[in-house]
């Protein structure tokens, strides 16, 4: 794969019991990147190296995936609450001696991200989501054409293990539909890359894992959400936000508009790619986050 993560450290960091695999590289201000559903920090292979010139670069696995630690889910999926998601982070960077930092997610990771400057309002500075609108939006504009193309949102909240089960019968093919057709003309991921994203999902534990945070998405998290919406409590740090020009998100809604609804600042800007923005867009990715970050430098 490349370019690779030459130059940066690979650990694990214990964080209330829990190992998250981290890698870190570069010097300068700290910047945390966040990865999506399926994937792993593998996702910002093309875009931390690059950004790691300017900024401290701490990339890691979400729990439940990638190597990070995939403990057993509970009744209410507080385990794979946003909210939970979003405090390993934060640990992460407080161990790394970092008590304010900046932070970008992609998908799954730009929800955990959202959710970090909502829950942890002091310690981020500026906060960029790629290709996502808030989850609470998401749920409430639900119409067909978004259960067609998020119809993994309503297959992976399926209550007992029906989706486990499913996806551990051909882990591989699972993977290879979340990609299919996802991403524009001459911007396809790597068939390796995908094959490391489906490696990690052979394992039944990780499986299990992202199910949750699924269901957490459609039941705890929504109660969190709304509970904030509901008391006015928004994004207090200008907040960038990247969607592909092909994607659903890009296609569908005015996604700087609807961002301004749950935030103070807001700017956007589309890529010319679908979902996966940072990988079948690297250089535009690495290029707004540079620009976007670098002017909140040492302010």
């Amino acid at each position: 794969m490349s370019p690779s993560f030459e130059g940066f450290s690979d650990t694990m960091i214990e964080v209330d019991g829990l190992n998250i695999h981290t890698r870190t590289a570069g010097s300068g201000p700290p910047l945390l990147l966040l990865h999506g559903y399926p994937e792993s920090s593998l996702m910002w292979r093309d875009v931390a190296p690059a950004l790691a010139s300017d900024f401290t670069v701490v990339v890691t696995d979400l729990r439940g995936y990638g190597t990070s630690s995939a403990p057993v889910d509970d009744s209410d999926h507080l385990t794979y609450s946003k909210r939970a998601m979003a405090a390993d982070q934060v640990n992460v960077m407080e161990s790394l001696g970092y008590d304010t930092f900046c932070v970008a997610g992609h998908d799954r990771g730009g929800r955990v991200a959202h959710r970090m400057v909502l829950d942890h309002p002091s310690r981020i500075e500026r906060l960029a989501v790629i290709d996502i609108v808030p989850t609470l939006h998401m749920f409430e504009h639900v119409d067909r054409a978004m259960a067609d193309t998020y119809f993994h949102w309503f297959f992976l909240t399926q209550s007992g293990d029906l989706p486990e089960r499913l996806i551990n019968a051909d882990p591989d093919a699972w993977i290879a539909s979340r990609f299919h057709g996802r991403h524009v003309e001459g911007h396809g991921i790597e068939p390796d890359v995908i094959a490391a994203y489906a490696a990690s999902f052979r394992d039944p534990a990780r499986v299990a894992a992202t199910c949750a945070d699924y269901r957490a998405a459609a039941t705890i998290d929504l109660v969190h959400d709304r509970i904030d919406h509901a008391a006015g409590t928004r994004i207090n740090v200008p907040l960038l936000t990247m969607w592909g020009d092909a994607s659903y998100v890009g296609r569908t809604f005015d996604v700087v508009r609807v961002w301004e609804d749950f935030a103070q600042s807001v700017v956007g800007s589309a890529a010319q790619s679908d979902h996966y923005v940072p990988e079948e867009a690297p250089g535009f990715t690495t290029n707004a986050l540079r620009d976007f970050f670098s002017s909140g430098a040492g302010a």
